[in-house]
């Protein structure tokens, strides 16, 4: 019983050191960096626990625990304050920001990055690609997945091509102004992902995008 009330103690005390005061309520809140160093924790401490001999699981689990939440609390901060920063140099551009769990993804539709049937980046939308390519050079701990869409009007082998020389235009720009490109990618697959039906026009306008996902580089 004491083991146990150790192991919980150590978790409790990882969630309040999470919490934080919201400066503009004053309200106590739980950053999403907290969460993910409590489930680091709890995972830490599961495996800790079954890795050591039955007098020491508990010593195990502890342990477990504090490697585990400063893991995931540790890259679960840096998103916090990327998404943020994205977020801040984003806004009024039409590009939407969406948080999953540790992933970020950046949706930029079609009729803003690119002319109709055009692999040409759009030169009202290079301000918008600086802006990146300096939240990008700030935050260099993450891969950049840029992926090309399209809606399904016209060949598949046609709307194949195309996405992926979008995707190709926007990694060629950030790898130009000082993004490495060791951390980007790019793929296209034309009208494969829609989110949208293509039936209608408004549909088919949410289908062509680009999507960059931002995750954790492979250690």
């Amino acid at each position: 019983m004491k083991k146990q009330m150790m192991i919980a103690a150590s978790l409790s005390t990882l969630m309040l050191v999470g919490c934080t005061s919201n400066p503009y309520t004053g309200e106590q809140q739980t950053g999403k960096s907290a969460l993910y160093g409590l489930g680091g924790a709890a995972a830490g401490a599961a495996i800790g626990a079954a890795t050591s001999g039955s007098d020491d699981r508990a010593k195990g689990a502890l342990i477990g625990a504090a490697v585990g939440g400063a893991a995931g609390g540790g890259y679960g901060y840096y998103v916090d304050k990327q998404e943020q920063r994205l977020r801040q140099e984003l806004e009024g551009t039409g590009v939407r920001v969406v948080r999953n769990g540790e992933n970020l993804q950046l949706v930029m539709p079609g009729n803003i990055t690119f002319a109709s049937g055009s692999s040409d980046i759009s030169s009202s939308f290079y301000p918008t690609l600086n802006s990146l390519v300096k939240v990008f050079k700030e935050f260099d701990k993450n891969g950049v997945e840029i992926i090309g869409h399209t809606d399904s009007t016209g060949s598949n082998d046609l709307n194949m091509r195309l996405s992926r020389d979008r995707a190709q235009s926007v990694a060629s720009y950030l790898a130009s102004n000082g993004v490495s490109s060791a951390r980007i990618s790019a793929m296209g697959v034309g009208p494969s992902q829609p989110i949208a039906s293509n039936d209608t026009a408004d549909g088919r306008a949410q289908n062509r995008r680009v999507e960059i996902n931002l995750r954790p580089t492979q250690q």
